[in-house]
């Protein structure tokens, strides 16, 4: 995943490392950090690999230089198949969707589609999941079937597992509104 941040931060414009760290630091969250001892090692690789090139630059403060890393041809083309993939890591999918959303605009509109319909559809897959777990908990947790379980764990369990359909049909919800927005802006550009 931070190889795709990396590089979508860098088709904005070319940056050192130390900005590099802070907008995906920023962007990770509170809790997350990502280092320089993985951020150096990384873009090392990615250099190596020829997915983005680094300059020395003078610091205007008299300071020694760094190295200003720019993104190239092939690390545009591995930054849209990994904006694409949509099979690495699919239990942490929804993570890696909201990541790849503020990039949506560097693909072509079909490919926005595509992932916004995947994302449409891996929600969906969790909600009706969870629905027929729902279901089930409940024709196994009463009468004799009741796994022993008191009224308020049965309470607890019920209200946990609502909590997490409201969740993933909120989240439907915002998939259908990038979708429309989609459709939207693809009317627009056709009616110029």
């Amino acid at each position: 995943m931070y190889e795709l941040l990396i590089l979508a931060h860098l088709l904005y414009q070319p940056a050192h490392g130390y900005l590099i760290a802070k907008i995906i630091n920023d962007m990770i969250g509170p809790y997350a950090k990502f280092s320089n001892g993985r951020l150096y090692p990384l873009l090392a690789r990615l250099e190596e690999n020829g997915l983005l090139v680094a300059e020395e630059q003078e610091n205007e403060h008299g300071n020694r230089p760094y190295r200003s890393y720019q993104i190239t041809d092939k690390g545009r083309e591995r930054f849209r198949l990994l904006m694409l993939d949509t099979t690495s890591n699919p239990g942490e999918y929804q993570k890696v969707f909201q990541q790849k959303m503020p990039f949506l605009s560097f693909l072509a509109p079909s490919e926005r589609l595509y992932l916004i319909d995947h994302y449409l559809n891996y929600c969906q897959a969790h909600i009706l999941h969870l629905q027929n777990e729902r279901e089930d908990l409940h024709q196994h947790s009463s009468g004799d079937a009741s796994y022993g379980w008191s009224q308020p764990l049965r309470d607890d369990i019920f209200e946990g597992v609502d909590h997490l359909i409201a969740h993933w049909q909120l989240e439907y919800t915002w998939a259908q509104h990038l979708r429309e927005r989609e459709l939207a802006r693809a009317r627009d550009t056709t009616m110029l």
